[in-house]
């Protein structure tokens, strides 16, 4: 398979496997969905890893298999592949990209789709669909200026340029920074902190942050508003309460 799904104590690897770099063609693209969904579904996953390998994250579409589509082709498909990475987007659970090596057009917007981005020192993000005559059509036109400004944005994306870590990191389109050989460990780290927490209040949280983002801030508040009420009427609201009250704060245990 192109893409694997892997589960260990709460955590969710999205394991991209499909050598040399992980071209994103149409049979990957539809695992990914496919599995993405498969994470939202299951109760063991509580938190998810998107990862490439210790090598390459990955490099973008597969360039040969789109080269061979023409217009109407691209018109039926351009869904699926919007699709496939909204199903990442939405996955209501922390999501963390740990990237390495090259994340390249649609490499660099399954990125994008992560709550939290850390990178490899060895890490080379952007967006080059303008060199080929294109512009991005996996989320990145939407999802980068929403992350890093649509100034920056349009610079990545006007240029096609690549960025290394540093300016990754500067630019905001990767949260950390860490050696490449630490990558997975420290994104699989900080998945499985947030397995252990308040699952409906982590989701509640996602879901408040993503949906203000694309509305005004009085429906914004109204979402806050009903995610909040909502919440005093879990079990792991009762629990993390009384342990704060008994115990002090961060010693809650969530079922």
């Amino acid at each position: 398979m192109t893409v694997n799904l892997e589960v260990a104590e709460g955590v969710g690897t999205l394991r991209l496997d499909r050598p040399p770099m992980n071209a994103l063609d149409v049979a990957t693209q539809d695992r990914l969905k496919e599995l993405a969904e498969e994470a939202t579904r299951r109760e063991d996953v509580r938190a998810v890893v998107i990862y490439g390998g210790e090598k390459v994250f990955a490099a973008g579409a597969d360039i040969k298999e789109m080269q061979a589509m023409d217009h109407t082709a691209m018109v039926l498909r351009a869904r699926g592949l919007q699709d496939a990475f909204t199903a990442v987007a939405r996955i209501p659970k922390p999501v963390v990209a740990a990237v390495t090596g090259y994340a390249l057009g649609g490499g660099c917007e399954l990125a994008l789709c992560a709550d939290y981005r850390i990178a490899g020192e060895n890490a080379k993000l952007g967006q080059p669909e303008i060199l080929l005559g294109l512009i991005p059509g996996a989320g990145g036109t939407q999802r980068l200026p929403r992350l890093i400004g649509p100034s920056k944005a349009k610079d990545l994306i006007f240029t096609g340029r690549m960025v290394k870590a540093d300016e990754a990191l500067a630019l905001g389109l990767v949260d950390r920074v860490v050696p490449a050989g630490e990558v997975y460990e420290q994104a699989h780290a900080w998945a499985a902190r947030l397995a252990q927490g308040p699952a409906l209040a982590l989701r509640a949280a996602k879901e408040a942050v993503d949906a203000g983002l694309e509305t005004d801030i009085d429906t914004g508040l109204t979402v806050e508003r009903n995610w909040f009420a909502g919440l005093f009427a879990t079990e792991d609201r009762e629990r993390g309460m009384r342990s704060f009250v008994e115990e002090g704060p961060g010693k809650a245990k969530f079922r």
